[in-house]
């Protein structure tokens, strides 16, 4: 009977880790693809109308459509951008994910600011999809993600 139960838990674990794989694969793809000016990459990872949305110093709320975020990125060369993340926490409901992120961001080499991101994916055609990324930005008590 205990090993019954081991196993289906060993199963149980392995199928949550693997779910988290797949959850992570379009946020992964979205910084690889900025690290190596990848657009067709970086528009993979997205759904047809997702929401870019970064807050601001003062706290307004500003608003990006992802083909002026694809070619702002298409103005750099491999290896200027880089984007380091933490996934500290992932939760899902059916074909909903939200995922939060630390992140320290580099320009061509050098540490330019810090931040969280805050994504909401969803799954399409058993694929999951960025829908909406809000971030903070920041300068100050930031820690480096190495």
């Amino acid at each position: 009977m205990n090993k019954i139960i081991a196993l289906l838990l060993l199963i149980s674990i392995s199928a949550f880790g693997q779910q988290n794989k797949d959850i992570e694969k379009p946020i992964r793809n979205l910084f690889l693809g900025m690290k190596n000016a990848d657009t067709e990459l970086i528009k993979s990872a997205f759904a047809d109308n997702a929401v870019l949305q970064t807050i601001t110093k003062d706290g307004t709320v500003k608003s990006d459509s992802i083909q002026d975020f694809v070619a702002s990125v298409s103005k750099f060369s491999k290896d200027d951008l880089e984007e380091r993340i933490i996934i500290e926490a992932i939760h899902t409901d059916g074909g909903l994910a939200s995922v939060f992120t630390p992140y320290s961001f580099y320009l061509k080499g050098k540490f330019s600011h810090c931040g969280a991101n805050s994504f909401q994916l969803v799954k399409q055609n058993e694929e999951w999809k960025i829908q909406y990324i809000i971030d903070t930005r920041r300068k100050d008590n930031c820690k480096e993600i190495k």
